[in-house]
C-alpha cells in the first residue's frame, strides 16, 4: 500500500486543491460573473460532452490499464498503445460523419425547450472527443505509475483556467459567447499537455500493427464503453433531462447543489487513479487475499475520508446556501440526495476496479444500462412534478440500485467483501454528529460560522475515530504528526 498512500495522497490534496478553486467558481464567479443562462449553457455542453466521451475513447482509456501490464517485450506493448490511440480515430471518424448528416435534427431536438443551445452543438462533439483522448493519455502514465500530473490537469488546471477566463469576462476581455467557446479551447489545450507529458514518460514507437489479443481487447472495449456510458449518463443525464423539460437556468441552480454534494466522491477519485492498475494486477495474478484485504482497506479508509466530508457540508449547507444568489438556493434537498448516493458509493472502495476487470463485468454492465433506463425513466415522471428535487430523487434511486448491484455481485461471485464492523461504527458516528451539529448555527457571518462550526466537527470527528480505531492506517499516519507535533491524545 505504500505507493498507494503515496499517490493517493498527493492525489487527494491536488483534487481537494482543484475542487476548492471549482468551488469557488461555482459558488460565486459563475453566478455572478456568467449569469444563470450562461452557466447554464456551459454546464449543458460540457454534461453531454462528458456523456459521449466514452463513445469517442471506445474504452481505449481503460483497455490500457487492464491489459498493459500483460505484455512481456516493449515491442508487444508499442504494439499495444499505438492501437489503443490509433483505433479511436477510426471509430470517431464515421460517427461524426453521421452526427453532421442528422445535424438539424438533433439540433432541433436538443434546442427545442431551450434555443440558446442551437448555436452551440458542435461544441458538444469536439470538447468530448478532447476529453476522450486526455483520458488515453492520462491513461497511458498512469500504467507507468505517473498519475499525479494528470490529475493534477484534470482536477486543478481546468478549473483554473476557467476561473482566470471567469476573471477576464468581469474585466470585458471576452464577451458571454467568447466565453463558451475559451471553454472549450481549455479543454483542448488540457489533451494536449497531457499527450505530450504521456510521450515525455514513455516515447512513442507508433506502429500500425495490431496486438495479438485484438478480440479480446475489443470485447472489453465494447463493455468498457457500455460502463463508461452508464457511468457518465448517471452523473451527467439528468441535466440533459432538466433541458429537455424546464428552463435551461434550472441547470444552474441544480449544478451548484451537485457540485457541493460531488465533493464527498473525491477521496474516491482521488484514490482510484493508483488503486485501478494495482487492482488490475492482484486480479490478473489471481492473489484473492491480498485482493480481498486492499478491498476492505479502500473502503473503511475512503468512508472515514468521504464521511468527514460529507459531515462538514451537511452541517454546514444552510450557512453555505447564504453566499449564493437568493435563486440558487432551492437546492439543498439536492445536496442531500445526491451526497447521499454518493457517499455510498464511495464506501464500496475499490469495487468497480474489481468489477470492470474480471470475466464477470458483463453482466454488471447490462445491469447498468437497465438502471439508465430506469433513471431516465424516473426523471421523466419526477422532473414535471417536482423539478431539480425530483431530479435529484431520480439520481439518487439509481445510483443507490446499481451501487448494491455492483455490491452484491461481487460478494456472490467474486467472495470479497469491503464491510467490517468499523463500517457500522463510522456510520454510527457519522449520523451522531450529524445530528448533534446540523440545528446548532452560529449568530455570525455565514464564512465565521462555516469555519467555527467545521473546526468543532474536525476535532470531534478525529478524537472519535482515533479512539474507535476505525482505519488502523490512518490512526498510524494520525500518530506518525502526532509524535512529530509532541501531542498526546
Amino acid at each position: 500500500m505504500g505507493i498507494v498512500l503515496n499517490q493517493s495522497l498527493k492525489n487527494t490534496i491536488i483534487t481537494y486543491f482543484g475542487f476548492g478553486i471549482g468551488a469557488v467558481n461555482t459558488i460565486y464567479l459563475y453566478p455572478v460573473f456568467l449569469g444563470a443562462t450562461y452557466y447554464a449553457l456551459t454546464n449543458y455542453i460540457l454534461s453531454a460532452a462528458n456523456v459521449i466521451m466514452p463513445l469517442f475513447a471506445i474504452g481505449m482509456q481503460n483497455s490500457l490499464v487492464k491489459f498493459y501490464s500483460q505484455y512481456k517485450t516493449e515491442e508487444e506493448r508499442a504494439q499495444f498503445l499505438s492501437f489503443t490511440v490509433l483505433f479511436p480515430l477510426l471509430i470517431c471518424i464515421p460517427i461524426l460523419l453521421i452526427a453532421l448528416f442528422f445535424y438539424d435534427d438533433i439540433t432541433f431536438f436538443i434546442s427545442k425547450k431551450n434555443p440558446v443551445v442551437k448555436e452551440y452543438v458542435l461544441l458538444i462533439p469536439f470538447i468530448g472527443l478532447c476529453m476522450s483522448y486526455f483520458e488515453i493519455f492520462y491513461a497511458w502514465a498512469r500504467v507507468h505509475m505517473h498519475s499525479v500530473f494528470g490529475n493534477f490537469i484534470k482536477e486543478v488546471g481546468l478549473r483554473l483556467f476557467s476561473s482566470i477566463a471567469l476573471v477576464g469576462l468581469y474585466f470585458h476581455w471576452m464577451t458571454l459567447i467568447e466565453f463558451v467557446y475559451i471553454t472549450a479551447a481549455i479543454y483542448f489545450i488540457a489533451f494536449l499537455v497531457t499527450m505530450f507529458y504521456a510521450f515525455y514518460i514513455k516515447k512513442p514507437d507508433f506502429q500500425f500493427t495490431i496486438p495479438k489479443n485484438t478480440k479480446a481487447i475489443l470485447e472489453y472495449t465494447f463493455y468498457i464503453i457500455l460502463s463508461g456510458s452508464v457511468a457518465n449518463l448517471l452523473l451527467d443525464g439528468d441535466k440533459i433531462m432538466l433541458n429537455q423539460y424546464m428552463k435551461i437556468e434550472n441547470i444552474a441552480y441544480y449544478s451548484v447543489a451537485t457540485y457541493i454534494a460531488l465533493v464527498i466522491s473525491v477521496p474516491s477519485r482521488a484514490m482510484h487513479q493508483i488503486v485501478y492498475p494495482i487492482t488490475a494486477k492482484l486480479m490478473h495474478e489471481n492473489k484473492h487475499d491480498e485482493l480481498n484485504a486492499l478491498y476492505k482497506k479502500t473502503s473503511i479508509n475512503l468512508q472515514l475520508v468521504g464521511g468527514f466530508v460529507m459531515l462538514c457540508i451537511f452541517v454546514n449547507i444552510n450557512q453555505l446556501y447564504e453566499l449564493v444568489p437568493q435563486d440558487y438556493r432551492g437546492g439543498i434537498p439536492v445536496v442531500f440526495m445526491i451526497g447521499l448516493s454518493k457517499y455510498f458509493d464511495l464506501i464500496l472502495g475499490n469495487n468497480n476496479a474489481i468489477i470492470f476487470n474480471p470475466k464477470y463485468y458483463r453482466a454488471v454492465l447490462l445491469l447498468g444500462v437497465l438502471l439508465v433506463l430506469v433513471a431516465f425513466g424516473l426523471n421523466w415522471i419526477f422532473i414535471p412534478l417536482y423539478g431539480i428535487t425530483g431530479s435529484a430523487f431520480a439520481t439518487l434511486l439509481s445510483i443507490t440500485l446499481y451501487s448494491i448491484a455492483k455490491l452484491l455481485f461481487v460478494v456472490k461471485r467474486l467472495h470479497l467483501y469491503p464491510f467490517t464492523n468499523q463500517t457500522f461504527y463510522s456510520i454510527a458516528i457519522t449520523a451522531f454528529l450529524f445530528l448533534l451539529f446540523y440545528f446548532w448555527q452560529f449568530p455570525f457571518h455565514p464564512i465565521v460560522a462555516i469555519g467555527m462550526k467545521s473546526v468543532l466537527v474536525t476535532i470531534l470527528y478525529i478524537y472519535i475515530n482515533y479512539k474507535f480505531v476505525i482505519s488502523p492506517e490512518i490512526n498510524q499516519a494520525l500518530d506518525t504528526v502526532l509524535r512529530k507535533l509532541k501531542i498526546k491524545i
